[in-house]
């Protein structure tokens, strides 16, 4: 059926073993491992990876001591990445460490309370999700781990670490998700399992366990493998790099981002810590019912605790003024980079595992900015009708 001037948006997802992931989870996992020891070490880990070769490089200020060879295999091995006819593996793969300490430039303003450098950072909340997440991005993510899942289980023997996802969402004339227009599914496979298995399996398994039916159609589009075939994945067909996947690690690009990255950053970096704490603040506003959609802009000066500025946008669907909501925002929520990091225990090594299937909407996690725990407040405040808590993450 052909349906006239309809609005749709796509957003994407990658598993774990796609090779940007991959180097994503190392950098946390590294960050993980110093802050598990010295909760206020300084840590800007990146890495990057190829056919065979990982390079681990940035500065890492702490007493600690980490073996960072070993926590790179180890994260390589989980992953996935365990014969080398996959075309990586974690024993046999080289890794190079290029690490120094944190410039004393910069750690004379962070070390007073200030941000680690200039910046903005977004939030973004809204209902059209139990998540309070855009459909699309949180449908991507959630095939995703579902196919980690089935790999991990047994379900699909022949898939293999790397993989994408993408879902394209209709929306109706108020701006709601409708249907699922298109379906997108990659995944790596074994050699000899056939095509027409990979796409049952997905259907079977994968989409139709993970989407709504009432979201799916005999119009949603479905394809896997659309090449017809993905034998050749991982590092050794593409290099990864830290940072590179940051609008899968946000909001699928349904809300705009700063474009600073998150994974390997402690929490003193405001391109992590402050993109969280807006999350928090704008996921607390929509759970409220103060307003269907809400994006927070927080900006910094390097070396400054207080922000320089913050802007809350509703985008028309507030239910009380949106001064008002700034003032609860201002009185209830420090965006300083200590008030972020002391309101939600942010020195705590909990990082490597939003490393892969996006940072927020996690209801698989205890996440600290995905905590709803000034909405009955606000709500309060404000006059309005809260969300049930049990849809609001």
């Amino acid at each position: 059926m052909h349906r006239a001037h309809h609005r749709v948006f796509t957003s994407e997802s990658v598993t774990e073993g796609h090779p940007d992931k991959v180097a994503d989870q190392i950098s946390d996992a590294v960050l993980d491992a110093v802050l598990g020891k010295d909760p206020l070490g300084r840590v800007a880990c990146e890495t990057a990876i190829s056919t065979g070769t990982v390079v681990v490089f940035g500065e890492i200020t702490t007493e600690a001591y980490v073996d960072i060879p070993g926590i790179v295999r180890r994260t390589i091995r989980d992953i996935g990445y365990v014969r080398a006819k996959y075309g990586f593996d974690w024993e046999t793969c080289g890794v190079l460490v290029g690490v120094d300490e944190q410039s004393p430039d910069i750690a004379q303003g962070v070390s007073t309370g200030g941000a680690g450098d200039q910046g903005m950072m977004f939030g973004y909340a809204c209902d059209e999700t139990p998540e309070l997440m855009p459909a699309p991005i949180q449908l991507a993510h959630q095939l995703a781990r579902r196919i980690s899942e089935c790999r991990r289980d047994g379900v699909m023997r022949w898939a293999r670490p790397d993989g994408k996802t993408q879902v394209t969402v209709e929306y109706d004339e108020q701006g709601k998700p409708r249907r699922v227009d298109t379906v997108l599914v990659s995944v790596q496979h074994a050699e000899d399992v056939t095509h027409e298995q990979i796409f049952d399996d997905v259907q079977r398994h994968v989409v139709n366990a993970t989407i709504p039916a009432a979201w799916l159609d005999d119009d949603t589009k479905r394809f896997v493998n659309p090449t017809g075939r993905f034998v050749i994945g991982g590092p050794i067909a593409d290099a990864g790099l830290t940072g590179r996947k940051i609008i899968v690690d946000t909001y699928g690009g349904y809300a705009r981002h700063g474009g600073g990255c998150f994974s390997g950053k402690d929490p003193t970096k405001v391109d992590r810590s402050a993109a969280y704490g807006a999350r928090w603040a704008a996921k607390n506003v929509v759970a409220a019912g103060l307003a269907a959609r809400c994006e927070i802009q927080v900006a910094y000066a390097i070396g400054v605790a207080k922000p320089v500025s913050v802007l809350v946008e509703t985008f028309g669907t507030e239910r009380v003024p949106v001064q008002r909501i700034q003032e609860l925002l201002d009185e209830y929520i420090d965006l300083s980079p200590f008030g972020i990091i002391s309101a939600l225990e942010l020195r705590r090594p909990i990082y490597q595992q939003v490393a892969a299937f996006g940072h927020f909407g996690r209801s698989d996690l205890d996440l600290p900015w995905e905590q709803v725990n000034l909405a009955q407040e606000f709500a309060r405040e404000a006059g309005t009708e809260p969300l049930v808590p049990a849809t609001a993450g």
